[in-house]
């Protein structure tokens, strides 16, 4: 990730009203998390799996705050159980941003299921998402996703793709 995408994470994360940052690192990320950590008006908090990620995402929302789930596409099969109760079941809104592994030009094997089952997931949990390539487009989409999430009362998610984190 080159550090104006990270730049544009940040800066997206902060007009929106972040306070508390959940992730699980993902090597094509690895540029954002120290970035974050760093940052002295956001919390980051590492966990061990994408669902715990969203739980705490939750509680933040009951707090009054604001909160985001970092993490890696892959993530959305390890947390639909979490997703499902709190947005579908208590209209607490999740929002996710996240790595597209498995899009076309992918180069692992391993990672393609994960781009095969991302937009049904998405679908299934009827979870808006925006899919961003360019740089310029990160820092509306991620305050576009708040603005959304925060009147429905429902998850949406930022797919960060192509020359963004290859």
């Amino acid at each position: 990730m080159r550090q104006e995408a990270v730049d544009a994470v940040i800066s997206g994360l902060k007009h929106a009203g972040v306070e508390v940052v959940c992730y699980l690192p993902d090597s094509l990320l690895k540029e954002l998390y120290p970035a974050l950590d760093a940052d002295p008006d956001i919390r980051t908090i590492q966990v061990t799996n994408e669902g715990e990620g969203a739980a705490i995402c939750g509680g933040v929302f009951l707090s009054g705050k604001r909160a985001a789930l970092i993490m890696e596409n892959s993530g959305l099969r390890a947390s639909v159980e979490h997703l499902a109760r709190l947005g579908l079941g208590a209209g607490i809104p999740v929002i996710m941003i996240m790595s597209h592994r498995g899009d076309l030009g992918e180069n692992n094997w391993w990672a393609i299921p994960h781009g095969i089952t991302m937009e049904p997931i998405l679908d299934a949990l009827r979870t808006p998402y925006r899919i961003v390539k360019q740089t310029d487009e990160i820092t509306q989409a991620i305050q576009d996703s708040y603005s959304w999430s925060y009147n429905a009362y429902h998850h949406s998610a930022v797919v960060l793709s192509g020359g963004i984190v290859r």
